[in-house]
């Protein structure tokens, strides 16, 4: 039983020493162009995963629909990343999980001239909609296209980069600008939004679009909301938008996936623009699954471990546990198997000389009438006996030995017999 036990142990020591089932300590996340509202929300969660001893990478990217492509090639050594809810479309996201949505991206169209009520008036004019690649490119493709307006038309649609296509409303190079915080610096779009002469668009039909578009939701900004001394904006404006979802790949460590919704919990759970405090991070599907992980976080929490114990030495314990059990499973029936094992053993020792015993027997009879043949037996018995009586065995196993030898004298007594009534005769 104690080579067992001290078997099992150097199994675990070594499958300890050979597996790798803590967490790890480093992530990439790909995030968005500099200054966006993506890199700042990932140098956010790069602060707060430090203090658990989680070495955040940040990736720069084009947007949100170059994060899905990045995040898809499994060439590319990244993690996790934000993409907009309605980007997926026909790309293969079967190897990637959202862990859920963390806020909303709205849309903001900044546009001189006469107001504007509805998009369609925007047709036949110059539209800087962002640069390809990004979420307001794809997003203001597929809201004009609901308009009617589509590219090669008599509106010219411009592929610019955030900067460039903010100088060029200034100038009056453009005529209206579609951004979103997933690819333009949030100083830009303060830049525009104190700008006397430049409006933002209202979209009085946002629940038409939200009922039209699944992965629309109506925004409302507030009257004053932005600077309530020069009262920005001058009216409630109505903004429409997706979600943002953080999304990993597929076998996200469970604990890499906790932090980070505990990061995007203390992001994202304060009450904004547009939100309610809590209303993020939130569990909902859209078109890429949900991670299991982030099922159990959202029902429960994180894992009872790294809920009581500093990551470090939470990783360490799942470790161990992730060998150990396993194991000690396997262990549990053997130890119960061995005392079995270890009696038939200490019997089977004794067993072979009852097998001696039984060949002495069967020839005291067979030759009991051979002269000077019972001698022979009494000599072979007592080399027997002598041989049983070095064998050495545990207390608990003393009485298989005690009626071996028992058994031997009742032989000898009756060899004994014969060979004296054989001396009579003779």
């Amino acid at each position: 039983m104690l080579m067992i036990v001290l078997a099992g142990v150097a199994i675990m020591l070594l499958a300890l020493l050979l597996t790798n089932a803590a967490a790890p300590t480093s992530l990439t996340i790909i995030s968005g162009p500099p200054g966006s509202v993506f890199q700042k929300t990932a140098l956010r969660y790069q602060k707060i995963l430090a203090r658990e001893g989680v070495t955040v990478k940040i990736l720069p990217s084009g947007g949100s629909l170059d994060n899905l492509h990045k995040l898809s090639n499994p060439r590319l050594d990244v993690d996790v990343g934000f993409v907009l809810g309605g980007e997926a479309g026909s790309a293969d996201t079967s190897r990637l999980m959202s862990l859920g949505s963390i806020s909303y991206q709205p849309l903001m169209v900044f546009y001189r001239g006469t107001p504007k009520t509805l998009l369609s008036d925007f047709k036949g004019m110059r539209l800087a909609i962002g640069e390809e690649g990004s979420g307001t490119h794809n997003l203001a493709l597929a809201l004009l296209k609901l308009n009617g307006i589509t590219p090669g038309a008599d509106t010219t649609l411009l592929n610019a980069l955030p900067g460039d296509a903010v100088k060029s409303l200034l100038e009056q190079q453009v005529d209206a600008l579609f951004v979103m915080g997933d690819s333009s610096s949030t100083d830009l779009l303060r830049q525009l939004l104190h700008t006397p002469d430049i409006h933002l668009f209202s979209f009085i039909q946002a629940d038409g679009y939200a009922r039209r578009v699944s992965y629309l939701n109506k925004l409302e900004l507030p009257r004053g909301a932005l600077d309530l001394g020069k009262d920005i904006p001058p009216e409630t404006t109505n903004l429409i938008g997706p979600t943002v979802e953080l999304v990993a790949r597929e076998g996200l460590h469970p604990a890499l996936s906790d932090l980070l919704l505990e990061a995007a919990r203390e992001v994202h759970g304060k009450p904004g623009l547009f939100k309610k405090a809590g209303e993020f991070p939130v569990l909902a599907e859209h078109e890429i699954r949900i991670s299991e992980d982030a099922q159990r976080y959202y029902a429960s929490g994180k894992s009872f471990f790294y809920r009581t114990f500093p990551f470090w030495l939470a990783g360490l314990v799942a470790r161990a546990l992730a060998v150990m059990l396993p194991l000690v499973l396997l262990l549990i029936p053997a130890l119960k198997v061995a005392p079995a094992i270890y009696r038939w053993r200490i019997q089977s020792g004794i067993n072979r000389w009852y097998r001696v015993l039984f060949d002495i027997e069967r020839e005291a009879v067979a030759q009991r009438t051979v002269p000077g043949k019972q001698e022979e037996l009494l000599h072979r018995l007592q080399h027997v006996d002598a041989t049983v009586s070095k064998i050495v065995v545990p207390a608990a196993f003393g009485d298989l030995l005690y009626e071996l030898r028992g058994h031997i004298d009742f032989v000898r007594s009756r060899l004994q017999a014969d060979a004296d009534a054989q001396g009579h005769k003779d």
